[in-house]
C-alpha cells in the first residue's frame, strides 16, 4: 500500500536551506558533537549572544542515529531545515512533527539478542531499538501558534501496517523500524507528515528521570505486580510523592487495570506533563550535558544537533498551558470480536482530531458539523469527596443549557484539585472552553486523562465548592 505524506515545510525554508538526509552514516566518534550539544542546550537559556554565535559555527549537522536507514527510508521523512542558521540556530523555523516511540525491548524481540541475555531466568530489557514500540507519540512542535501538541497512540491499535496486513500498530517497527512505523502511523492518522523520529529504550527511561532528579507525581492508586520472566517488580503507594527513576518506570509500565494501555497512557501524559513542569527551565537546562551523557547510547534519531537544540529552546520558551495531550480516538474491541485485544480507531474522531490539532484537513473532517451542546458526552468526576447532591446544581446548570448526556463516573486520580479542569478528551478545547464559560470556574486543560468515553471531563476541584453558593442564590435547586 503506498503513501502519500503531507508536508508541513513552509515554502520560504525551501531555498537554500534544504538539507536532504541521503545516505547517513554512523559517525565515528560522537564525545565532540554531544560536547557542543551540551554547550548549547545551556546557550539557550543562560548564553549570551556572543557565546550563542560561537555554538552556532561549531555544532555539527551529523544526525545522532544509531540506525541506517535506506534511501528510500530517509525519504519517509520530510528531511528540510527546521532551525535557523547563524545567529538563530536555536530558533524552530518551521512547525515540524515528531514521532517519539518508547522501546520496550526483551531478548525474543530481536533476532540476534545479546549473548549474556540467553541463560537468565527471566527477560532481561536489552539495549536495542530493533523490538515493539510499546509508546508512540507523535509530537507537533508550532512556533506559528506557540503550541506543542502530544498525541498518544496506543500500542494495541488495529491498523494496516504496509506489507503485512493487519497487525497492532506497535508492530511495524520489528519489520520495518521508525521509517515503516512513521508510514503506519501517517496512514492511520490522515496522512499526517512526520518530519523526524526519537527512539529510547526503556533502559534510557529511568536513567533520564533520575538525571533529571526523580519526578513529583500523585500515583492514582496502590499498584503491586510482579512478573519475573520479565524481571519486573511493581510495587507503589497511592498519594503525592517524588519518584526515582525506577519507580517512575512501574507507574509507567503498570498496565493491569480496567483500563488496561488506555489506563497506562493516561498516567504516561501525567508523568510527562509533571516532567515538563518541573525540568523545562533554565535551571534544569544548563544540566543537560549530564543527563544526556547518561541516556546518549539508549537514544536513535535522526535530529540534528541544531534541530535538538532548537526544540528544546522552543520547549523552554512554550507556556504550559500551550502544552496538550491527545490520544488516538477508539474504543476497545469486545471479547471474541477479534482474535487478539485491540484498540479500534474512530475514523471519525481521528478526521476531526487531526484537522483540529494538526491541521490535517480531510473530505471527512470538512463533512462533519459544529458540535452541538446536545451530542457532546460530559461527565463529571469529583475530586473534593463531595455527594451527588452537591453536585446537583452543576448537573442541572448543565442540562438547561441544553448538554443532555451528563454523568458522574470515578476520576483517574483521588488528588484533591484546588482548580477545576475541563478536559478536553478528545482534543475539543472550543468545547471544553464553552463548558468553562457557561459555568464560571476552573480552566481549560486539553489532554486525555478523563473518562475515556466523554468528550469533556469536568474534575472538580475546591473552587466549585465556592461557585456552587452562587448557583444556588441564582435559583438552581
Amino acid at each position: 500500500m503506498s503513501v502519500t505524506i503531507q508536508r508541513t515545510s513552509a515554502e520560504e525554508n525551501q531555498s537554500g536551506n534544504v538539507a536532504k538526509n541521503s545516505n547517513r552514516k554512523i559517525p565515528n566518534s560522537k564525545t565532540g558533537r554531544w560536547l557542543w550539544f551540551w554547550v548549547g542546550m545551556s546557550g539557550i537559556a543562560m548564553v549570551s549572544a556572543t557565546a550563542g554565535a560561537l555554538l552556532a559555527v561549531s555544532l555539527t549537522s551529523t544526525p545522532l542515529q544509531q540506525a541506517q536507514l535506506s534511501p528510500q527510508e530517509e525519504a519517509v521523512f520530510d528531511g528540510d531545515r527546521i532551525s535557523g542558521s547563524g545567529f538563530k540556530f536555536s530558533q524552530l523555523t518551521r512547525p515540524v512533527n515528531i514521532l517519539l516511540m518508547g522501546m520496550s525491548v526483551l531478548p525474543p524481540d530481536v533476532d540476534n539478542p545479546p549473548a549474556e541475555t540467553k541463560n537468565l531466568g527471566y527477560q532481561a530489557q536489552v539495549n536495542s531499538f530493533d523490538g515493539l514500540s510499546d509508546v508512540m507519540l507523535l509530537i507537533k512542535f508550532d512556533p506559528e501558534t506557540k503550541k506543542i501538541i502530544m498525541l498518544s497512540v496506543p500500542r494495541d491499535t488495529r491498523t494496516e501496517i504496509e506489507g503485512l496486513g493487519i497487525k497492532k500498530i506497535n508492530y511495524a517497527n520489528v519489520k520495518g523500524g521508525p521509517a515503516l512505523t512513521a508510514k503506519t502511523v501517517s496512514n492511520l492518522l490522515d496522512g499526517v507528515a512526520i518530519d523526524r523520529y526519537v527512539r529510547i529504550n526503556v533502559l534510557g527511561v529511568a536513567k533520564l528521570i533520575d538525571a533529571l532528579g526523580g519526578v513529583t507525581v500523585y500515583v492514582p492508586k496502590d499498584m503491586k505486580y510482579q512478573d519475573e520472566s520479565q524481571h519486573l517488580y511493581i510495587n507503589l503507594k497511592a498519594g503525592k510523592q517524588h519518584l526515582n527513576g525506577d519507580q517512575a518506570l512501574q507507574l509507567l509500565r503498570f498496565r493491569h487495570d480496567a483500563l488496561g494501555d488506555i489506563g497506562r497512557i493516561q498516567r504516561q501524559q501525567m508523568v510527562l506533563r509533571a516532567l515538563m513542569d518541573q525540568s523545562l527551565n533554565p535551571a534544569t537546562v544548563a544540566q543537560l550535558p549530564k543527563v544526556l551523557d547518561v541516556v546518549k547510547e539508549h537514544i536513535d534519531t535522526n535530529l540534528t544537533v541544531e534541530e535538538l537544540v532548537a526544540l528544546v529552546g522552543f520547549g523552554v520558551r512554550t507556556n504550559r498551558s500551550n502544552m496538550q495531550m491527545l490520544m488516538v480516538p477508539g474504543r476497545f474491541s469486545e471479547k471474541n470480536e477479534y482474535d487478539a485485544s485491540y484498540w479500534l480507531p474512530n475514523k471519525q474522531g481521528i478526521a476531526k482530531l487531526m484537522a483540529q490539532n494538526f491541521g490535517v484537513e480531510s473530505q471527512q473532517a470538512q463533512e462533519q458539523q459544529t458540535t452541538e451542546p446536545g451530542s457532546l458526552r460530559v461527565a463529571i468526576q469529583d475530586s473534593t469527596g463531595s455527594d451527588y447532591n452537591t453536585l446537583r446544581p452543576l448537573i442541572r446548570t448543565l442540562e438547561k443549557a441544553g448538554y443532555r448526556n451528563v454523568y458522574v463516573s470515578k476520576p483517574l486520580s483521588q488528588e484533591p484539585l484546588d482548580v477545576s479542569k475541563f478536559v478536553a478528551q478528545q482534543g475539543d478545547g472550543n468545547s471544553a472552553a464553552s463548558i468553562r464559560d457557561l459555568l464560571g470556574f476552573g480552566e481549560v486543560s486539553v489532554e486525555s486523562t478523563g473518562n475515556i468515553a466523554s468528550d469533556v471531563s469536568i474534575q472538580i476541584g475546591k473552587d466549585w465548592l465556592q461557585q456552587k453558593a452562587l448557583l444556588e442564590k441564582s435559583g438552581q435547586p
